[in-house]
């Protein structure tokens, strides 16, 4: 149900100000209006407005500001009042019912792993495992522990099958009126955008604008842009103001201000209470082994270790990834997405809801490749805390979307379904050769997309990318590109007649350069 938009906005307002009352923010705010009650040009006739011209001044209104920004780039906007929580979760029943079944068959092969290998899902480590741990903290990397037993729970190709089968109940056998003529594996009839409104949305991609990652643009020399670009980048860091760095690297990310440009949009700035937060997570590890600690040491040695550009970093995906799996503070997303973290009940308790817990405890189970979510942050971030606070901010805002089932515009089902449109759309006939010989384009880009294209393209090209998602606070963009990866590819891709065939011609996209494809596949495909 829609409101109306004062209403929303009042509903929107109350439910910030709630937020941040219990922010650490808050307190420091608290603490900064006392401090100036002691400064001489605050006077008691004209209290409000002088701490009010304190707090603007010092710089406090600011990070203010950048809160409240946060907020509502996190959160949707609020439901009608009188909507159930399972709404803001997903609107539609079908989609949250998928989630649902989905949700225990990830668990069925976790509870069976762990009768296979008779491991308890989490026990207490021993005194001298724990002072061990603690020793080789930074160099986890080195230990060989003997994996060959533990499985990843799931890959993408098998959550690929699940979204093959999603049907919506009220269009029995296929009678979606404007979907009858989607041929691709998603079969479900949710809104996607066609080009002209995704060249509105990604206007600043636009062939007449200065782009990093754009080397021989005819209207702007781009070393002339370059410099004119660094200037104002330097500008909208010293303003510290979360907006104007969200608008500003929808041109891209001059390498120099990458780290900090990215941190001020995900409003993050490792203040001591973070770091010691960090700290109490790590002895949470130190202290306690979950099996999905195997999982997570494994999916490292799988994906991160055998990359050309990730596996110096092999040591802080550990930190990372253990530190983020007994995070609580991550079960916050869970109000504004489509999955429930996993319970698990102690010894005998079976259903007995006082005796539940949420397993692992930030209620996310790490699948196959998770660990390159976190990788190339490691390029931008060299210190363990403000590294893993990016990550995880990273994630309760977009990578979660990647493997849930839902209806939202940034959720895998929408991207699978923008992706095949376009395709299907601006080269069918592409399209209607590669399904005719059984290469249906998205069990190719499938695993791009799940992954957000790390591990795929070069790093530079990634971090370009990336810095486009969080311009535009969308996941879209990823679509975007794996059809404009097919469109590059299209004359190879034309003469191939296998599955195998089509995968070797996509198979190394590390030499692509990625804002040339996007423009030209937004820009100059002929509408």
């Amino acid at each position: 149900a829609m409101l109306d938009p004062d209403r929303g906005l009042s509903l929107t307002i109350a439910r910030v100000v709630q937020r941040l009352q219990g922010s650490s923010l808050h307190s420091q705010l608290e603490r900064q209006a006392r401090v100036s009650l002691h400064k001489p040009e605050i006077k008691l006739e004209t209290l409000k407005e002088d701490i009010k011209d304190f707090l603007k001044t010092s710089g406090w209104e600011k990070k203010l500001q950048n809160a409240v920004y946060s907020e509502l780039n996190v959160f949707p906007s609020p439901c009608h009042p009188a909507a159930p929580p399972e709404h803001i979760k997903e609107p539609l029943a079908y989609m949250r019912k998928a989630q649902g079944s989905w949700e225990k068959r990830i668990l069925k092969s976790l509870n069976s792993m762990c009768t296979e290998l008779n491991i308890p899902l989490a026990q207490k480590r021993p005194v001298n495992e724990q002072k061990e741990l603690l020793n080789k903290w930074n160099e986890m990397g080195t230990d060989e522990p003997d994996l060959s037993l533990f499985r990843p729970v799931y890959a993408p190709k098998d959550f690929l099958e699940v979204l093959m089968n999603l049907r919506n109940p009220n269009y029995e056998n296929g009678e979606q009126p404007s979907f009858r003529n989607h041929l691709g594996l998603i079969q479900v009839p949710l809104k996607v955008k066609d080009i002209p409104e995704l060249k509105e949305d990604f206007s600043e991609l636009g062939l007449n604008i200065g782009q990093l990652g754009i080397d021989d643009s005819a209207q702007v020399p781009p070393e002339f842009f370059e410099n004119e670009h660094v200037r104002v980048g330097q500008k909208v860091l010293a303003e510290q103001d979360s907006a104007a760095a969200q608008q500003y690297v929808r041109q891209g990310c001059p390498t120099a201000l990458r780290a900090d440009l990215w941190a001020l949009i995900l409003n993050i700035s490792n203040q001591p209470e973070d770091i010691l937060y960090y700290e109490q997570l790590k002895s949470n590890v130190i202290q306690h082994n979950l099996l999905v600690d195997s999982l997570i040491y494994k999916d490292v040695k799988l994906t991160a270790s055998n990359d050309d550009y990730y596996f110096v970093f092999e040591d802080y995906l550990y930190q990372v990834l253990l530190c983020f799996s007994r995070d609580t503070s991550v079960l916050e997303h869970f109000t504004y997405s489509s999955a429930t973290p996993p319970k698990s009940y102690i010894r005998g308790k079976l259903g007995m809801e006082e005796y539940a817990v949420f397993y692992p405890p930030n209620g996310v189970i790490p699948f196959h490749g998770f660990s390159m979510y976190v990788a190339p942050l490691c390029f931008l971030y060299h210190e363990p805390s403000k590294l893993y606070q990016i990550f995880r901010e990273m994630y309760v805002r977009f990578f979660f979307r990647l493997h849930s089932i839902s209806s939202h515009p940034s959720g895998i089902v929408s991207l699978c379904l923008l992706f095949e449109t376009l395709l299907q759309t601006h080269l069918p006939q592409l399209f209607y050769h590669l399904r005719e010989i059984g290469a249906q384009p998205l069990r190719i880009s499938f695993k791009w997309m799940v992954r957000a294209f790390s591990g795929y393209l070069a790093t530079d090209q990634l971090l370009l990318l990336w810095d486009r998602i969080l311009g535009y606070n969308s996941l879209e963009i990823l679509a975007v590109l794996a059809a404009a990866v097919f469109a590059f590819r299209a004359v190879n891709l034309m003469e191939v007649t296998s599955l195998a065939a089509a995968e070797a011609v996509l198979a190394d996209l590390s030499t692509l350069k990625v804002m040339p494809l996007l423009q030209i596949f937004l820009f100059a495909t002929v509408t």
